[in-house]
């Protein structure tokens, strides 16, 4: 069993290897020798300490576990059994059912339309209890009145889903578009409907601030980028206790979520806040060197090895594309990073099948060479492979199944 509970504590810099590339990659290499491409590690102690550096910087408020960064149920698990992390935020309603069977503290992170699951919701007790669904308008509960009437089911633990952008005069929306509802009368408007329909029990709120959680701050746009933010954090900060403050006064709330892992200090410093999300932070995507507050350990990597030279100073890998969520821009693509100096080609990127790398280190470059990349933000390798190779030092010692591994594919 996984175990990141077992002598955390603080990280001294001689246990930061990641920060000597030189020795850190030729040892998952090293290590992973007798395994085919491509091949993909967590590394346990890179694990241990992004796990307790986002307790750190969330300042004392706990943290959900984003299951859409993770994918790989024994790091879930493992983070949970860890003094400072709550509950699962899980991305499809079939997940939450399948997560439901071992877990008892689950939100849906988004709104479902998923008939299937939501008439299985309704006549289950226990995942009834233990599944929060997202809503942002009176469709969303129409849906299940019409799967089954509110005397014929279990009641329905229900969380408003509110916008957290940045409505900015000159700028316009900044942001992410998700729910329809803004101000706090539009909320308390929404939550009296809740509270007014049988068969539902409103619980709690979300509030994700993408437009500072998922933006780094550290590129050449940086300080605009930290002007906008900042304007952002001051008036999310008051509409948010605004918000609070209504809906606390309609229905009792078991919690208050914000936050991602790029904004965990602002959303710990929120008094608005009860709980904090996050889940990228642990596996430590690249798209997060490009802020300036943290950094975390590349805790999961993966490689391929080379299987062709169509050029001199280009050598091809066999697969790459593991691309993000996001626009489709080189922050979203996997990035090489070892053997140092490599890049990808503008007109191909990485590709499904190929992906070909120039640079001064291609050169070197022999079939059968392994070279190793890094995600951009984290769930998307678990789409690709069955297993992360579990590697502490310079020995595997776990095999951890993704969900595809586990024969699961939710979206």
């Amino acid at each position: 069993m996984l175990d990141l509970t077992a002598d955390l504590g603080p990280v001294d810099s001689r246990s930061r290897a990641w920060e000597n590339p030189a020795a850190w990659w030729p040892r998952l290499t090293d290590t992973t020798a007798h395994l085919s491409a491509p091949v993909a590690v967590i590394d346990l102690e890179a694990l241990r300490h992004n796990a307790m550096d986002l307790l750190v910087r969330s300042g004392g408020i706990p943290i959900r576990v984003a299951s859409k960064s993770v994918r790989v149920r024994s790091v879930l698990d493992a983070v949970l059994r860890i003094p400072g992390y709550r509950g699962i935020l899980s991305f499809s309603l079939a997940e939450a059912l399948w997560l439901a069977e071992t877990h008892d503290d689950i939100v849906l992170g988004y709104p479902t339309a998923d008939r299937a699951g939501l008439e299985r919701l309704v006549h289950d007790e226990v995942a009834a209890s233990r599944i929060t669904l997202m809503v942002d308008d009176v469709s969303h509960l129409d849906l299940i009145d019409s799967i089954s009437a509110p005397d014929q089911r279990e009641p329905i633990r229900v969380a408003i889903d509110a916008d957290a952008s940045w409505r900015s005069a000159l700028l316009g929306h900044i942001g992410v578009r998700r729910s329809p509802l803004f101000t706090a009368a539009d909320v308390a408007a929404f939550a009296r409907k809740i509270t007014g329909r049988p068969g539902f029990r409103l619980v709690g709120l979300q509030m994700y601030e993408a437009q500072i959680a998922g933006q780094g701050d550290n590129g050449p746009d940086g300080p605009v980028i930290r002007r906008v933010q900042a304007r952002s954090r001051d008036e999310l900060r008051v509409r948010r206790a605004e918000i609070a403050n209504a809906l606390t006064e309609i229905a009792p709330l078991e919690f208050l979520n914000g936050g991602g892992t790029g904004s965990l200090e602002f959303t710990g410093s929120d008094e608005s806040v009860t709980e904090a999300s996050a889940g990228s932070g642990l596996l430590g995507g690249h798209l997060f060197d490009g802020y300036r507050s943290f950094r975390p350990a590349p805790a999961a990597a993966f490689a391929y090895d080379v299987v062709r030279r169509p050029a001199g100073d280009i050598a091809t890998v066999l697969g790459g594309g593991w691309i993000a969520s996001g626009p489709a821009l080189a922050s979203r693509q996997p990035l090489p990073v070892w053997p140092a100096g490599l890049r990808t080609m503008p007109r191909e990127a990485a590709g499904e099948v190929q992906t070909p790398l120039q640079g001064g280190a291609a050169r070197a470059l022999k079939l059968g060479d392994r070279v190793w990349f890094r995600h951009a933000k984290s769930g998307e390798p678990a789409e690709r492979i069955d297993a992360y190779q579990l590697v502490s030092g310079t020995q595997v010692i776990d095999e951890l199944p993704t969900y595809r591994g586990e024969g699961k594919a939710f979206l």
